[in-house]
């Protein structure tokens, strides 16, 4: 079996697909990546046994086959050659031989036939949606998405769609985001977890793309179709945590401020605040909110104080800086709104601008108790 391809073209789809090969595979033939040779299609698969990707390249071939080939090895060679055509030709002795214009390279290949097949799925259901909504939607959501090996449920990111249109959501039981697309919408009700490797993955793939992705799912497996790329996973199992309980209905206190103001004062203060706790105080009254914080145990404080829009009692409420640096952070929005309750509710995030039609970001924060 012999091809040609280009170095440039084959490393840069190579190194997408290397983001599924893990460090530490149960099978060492999950430590290459599967070459396929349809004539001129090539596909390539990489997977870890959780996650499988392949995409399909177009090479210059008449031949068939299919061989195991050390990824590691392989993209580290492709990395340092220029622009150029590479010819691999796979030998009788068990290598295949990668010739480019300035030597030859001769890499041990593995049964074609070991590598797993990644699963069908049959029968699925279906929705389409565009690339680039799909990385925003993963993009707002997976940071807030927990790292608990015992409650797998929450490490993932939660799917939501149906024909009023489709919902992410991540928690980690101290941080909530839910993003909301009413612009999208699927044929029928469906509800499934996704774990954070694979969405990962598609974040870095798809951002920016005007491409449409098909998401087909079942069960137990959700498939993603896209230019000349498939990407199958299999889905956390569990039911998600009701979410809508825990957002507070009735918020009558309400901030307005500049997002980037806040944030570079949280920072700030934080600086100060108990390394274990994190815990900074925003104090509201009036049209000033003051930040401050406290690290009593090395006499280490500071204290700021901005002024905002703000509707309500006036009232004092403790978090944790580094949830609300995080939150912050992810917002693209000039201003933001904070709506409380109670300095015991949760506090609600939402950008007072900057989003499109159809979209929707609710963050939830959970407060720390103040020490009075």
């Amino acid at each position: 079996m012999k091809f040609i391809v280009s170095s440039t073209y084959l490393l840069k789809q190579l190194q997408v697909l290397g983001g599924v090969i893990s460090n530490s595979n149960t099978l060492p033939i999950l430590d290459n990546f599967l070459f396929d040779l349809d004539k001129g299609k090539l596909t390539v698969s990489a997977s870890d046994l959780e996650t499988t990707m392949s995409s399909e390249l177009e090479v210059d071939s008449e031949d068939k086959g299919a061989i195991a080939v050390p990824a590691r090895l392989l993209l580290d060679t492709l990395k340092t050659f220029p622009e150029q055509p590479l010819t691999f030709v796979v030998e009788d002795n068990n290598t295949v031989e990668i010739s480019s214009s300035h030597g030859k390279y001769a890499l041990a290949y593995a049964d074609g036939a070991e590598f797993p097949k990644a699963v069908e799925l049959p029968d699925p259901s279906k929705t389409e949606i565009m690339g680039d909504i799909l990385a925003t939607a993963i993009d707002k959501t997976l940071f807030a998405a927990g790292n608990d090996d015992l409650r797998p449920v929450m490490s993932g990111v939660f799917f939501q769609f149906s024909p009023e249109g489709l919902t992410f959501v991540a928690t980690d039981a101290h941080k909530l985001v839910k993003y909301q697309r009413t612009d999208v919408q699927a044929s029928e009700v469906a509800e499934f977890i996704m774990p954070k490797k694979p969405l990962n993955l598609l974040k870095g793939i798809l951002a920016g793309s005007e491409e449409s992705v098909t998401v087909a799912y079942n069960d137990s497996n959700a498939k993603f179709l896209f230019a000349k790329t498939v990407l199958v996973c299999r889905l956390i199992d569990g039911k998600y945590p009701n979410y809508e309980a825990v957002i507070p209905k009735e918020n009558p206190n309400k901030l307005v401020i500049q997002r980037g103001q806040l944030l570079s004062s949280v920072r700030r203060v934080s600086i100060f605040s108990n390394k274990t706790t994190h815990q900074i105080r925003l104090k509201i009254a009036g049209a000033e909110l003051n930040i401050s914080a406290e690290d009593v145990d090395y006499s280490n404080k500071a204290e700021e104080r901005l002024t905002c829009s703000y509707q309500g009692d006036d009232m004092q409420i403790g978090f944790n800086s580094r949830f609300l640096v995080e939150m912050l952070g992810n917002l693209d929005s000039d201003d933001i709104s904070l709506e409380l309750s109670l300095p015991n509710r949760a506090g609600i995030l939402t950008p007072a601008d900057g989003l499109d039609d159809g979209e929707s970001i609710t963050m939830l924060v959970m407060p720390v108790m103040l020490n009075s």
